[in-house]
């Protein structure tokens, strides 16, 4: 994966995903969000010539990913323990960036809450 464009199509795979690019002013930013909630899951920019993704990840998983690769470093303009970013230089191969994009959306999902009077004893 090398180009903004297929970042951006993997992405809007994903369930009720949908692209927005809040920065009118630099249409070369693009946010992609959760269709419920708005919540954001992938920022996708260009910077040094490159496209880059900005992706949430625990914060363990993170460095570790980081310590891996050498395109993935700290998130560019995001907080640094919990996103990561990832240059699209071809260096890491498809299957892991669907696995983060994929893992990132997971952590950014709208939060179910557990009605206690419907629960039971043992019961999540």
């Amino acid at each position: 994966m090398t180009t903004q464009a297929e970042i951006i199509a993997h992405c809007l795979t994903h369930m009720g995903a949908y692209e927005d690019h809040p920065f009118r002013s630099n249409m070369d930013y693009c946010v992609v969000r959760h269709g419920s909630g708005g919540k954001v899951f992938a920022l996708i920019f260009q910077k040094d010539g490159k496209p880059w993704v900005n992706l949430k990840m625990e914060p363990m998983l993170g460095d570790f990913l980081r310590q891996s690769f050498d395109a993935v470093v700290p998130a560019y303009h995001m907080n640094k323990i919990h996103w990561i970013s990832v240059i699209l230089d071809g260096s890491v191969p498809d299957a892991d960036i669907h696995h983060w994009v994929a893992h990132s959306f997971d952590l950014t999902a709208k939060k179910r809450k557990l009605s206690n009077a419907n629960a039971k004893v043992g019961e999540f």
